[in-house]
């Protein structure tokens, strides 16, 4: 019997290749899998069903993961507000883990001998699909045809060629990569240090002038309502947010940033609503969160979103820091109200139940309700008694003693 072999297959060039050299050379017996991640219509999943099974694939299978995506990851980034380098809402880097997850999950259910993937030796996609099919599935081998053999795309198509696939594998000027967490695209210009992508190179294109307000709705840190209407998953708020935002230019730009290979790189991007619900929701939070769950918060999702990045999702850490996280949405409940505008958006201001900024309390710089100022002397003593007595040790000393 021939020994089973599943494919991560995206009908590319690189995968196409695969699903060939993995039959006609290895003998294996080729079970191809789609993970679609919200990057996908139901046409597109259609017709790379139809190549997988014309370059002879013994079976092909598409996992829908977008609710699940959601549920195990994004979730968690809109929780810990998380943007690498301040800029990214890792838009590619964590649908990859999903994607990965899912195709290991997907060889273990049919007892295969082999897993394989595109990937070349030049990003971050190896080194994730790698660790993850290792952790997951440590006793099933990875092969990777495209980085072992170090193959150009023009070895690739002649090879195709020889074996009668006749497919357009024309380079497209840009590359892109869609899921319902963002669309990346790289080109030319990502290549530089000082060019920004044409206009022409985003895959939507800015169709919206003036001005729009509009409403989200959180319910302990989650999503479930746009302008008054709820949705029954998230996913589907996410959806029509992006139809709604993504016209007016909205969350593009390009991050640079530090490759799990240790080169920099960078990548253009345009996620309108991720960028707008990850403000709104930061928003929400600085009004209902306390000062130091805030200052946790900042700390453990820069180390979440690092560590997700670097393909790092199934170390348990990442369990507990999601337990954190989740916990702190208790309170994270209300409305926020966001202006849309071309290229830009702002928050205008929110309103909740648990808003922390209430006048029963008293107004910031005005008046206050809970202490007299009698009490603020005294506090201010104490709050800086120890600094005081450092100067006045210290006060004697010269100025090289200090510095030594």
């Amino acid at each position: 019997m021939k020994k089973k072999v599943v494919l991560a297959f995206s009908g590319g060039l690189d995968t196409s290749y695969c699903a060939i050299y993995l039959t006609k050379d290895l003998g294996l017996e080729v079970h191809s899998v789609i993970v679609d991640t919200g990057g996908f219509s139901k046409e597109e999943l259609e017709n790379i069903e139809k190549r997988a099974y014309a370059l002879g694939v013994t079976s092909h299978h598409a996992v829908d993961a977008v609710k699940g995506y959601y549920d195990s990851s994004i979730r968690y980034l809109i929780y810990g507000n998380v943007l690498k380098n301040n800029t990214y809402p890792l838009s590619v880097s964590a649908e990859r883990v999903t994607q990965a997850t899912a195709i290991a999950e997907y060889a273990r259910e049919i007892s295969a001998d082999y897993v394989a993937h595109g990937s070349t030796g030049a990003g971050n996609d190896q080194v994730r699909f790698d660790m993850i099919f290792n952790i997951l599935i440590p006793n099933v081998g990875v092969i990777t045809p495209i980085r072992d053999l170090k193959l150009s795309r023009e070895a690739e198509i002649d090879y195709l060629k020889q074996h009668g696939v006749e497919y357009n594998f024309e380079k497209a000027k840009y590359s892109i990569n869609k899921g319902i967490w963002g669309t990346s695209v790289g080109g030319k210009e990502t290549l530089t240090s000082n060019e920004m992508l044409p206009e022409e190179a985003w895959p939507v294109q800015v169709t919206k002038d003036g001005t729009e307000r509009i409403e989200l709705e959180f319910a302990k840190g989650e999503l479930v309502a746009l302008n008054g209407q709820k949705y029954d998953h998230p996913t589907e708020v996410i959806k029509a947010l992006q139809a709604i935002a993504q016209p007016y230019g909205i969350g593009r730009d390009v991050h640079v940033g530090d490759t799990i290979i240790g080169i920099k790189g960078r990548v253009g991007f345009e996620a309108a609503a991720p960028m707008v619900i990850i403000k709104a929701h930061h928003t929400l939070e600085k009004h209902t969160l306390t000062k130091w769950q805030l200052s946790w918060k900042d700390q453990l999702a820069m180390f979440y979103g690092n560590w997700l990045h670097e393909g790092q999702f199934h170390d348990p850490v990442m369990r507990n820091i999601e337990a954190f996280l989740r916990d702190t949405q208790k309170t994270v409940s209300g409305k926020v109200f966001v202006q849309l505008m071309p290229y830009r958006f702002q928050v205008i201001g929110i309103e909740s139940a648990h808003d922390l900024m209430s006048s029963k309390f008293g107004s910031y710089g005005e008046m206050n309700n809970a202490w007299t100022g009698d009490d603020v002397k005294g506090f201010s003593k104490i709050f800086g008694n120890q600094v005081m007595i450092y100067h006045k040790v210290n006060a004697s000393l010269s100025e090289n003693e200090v510095k030594s």
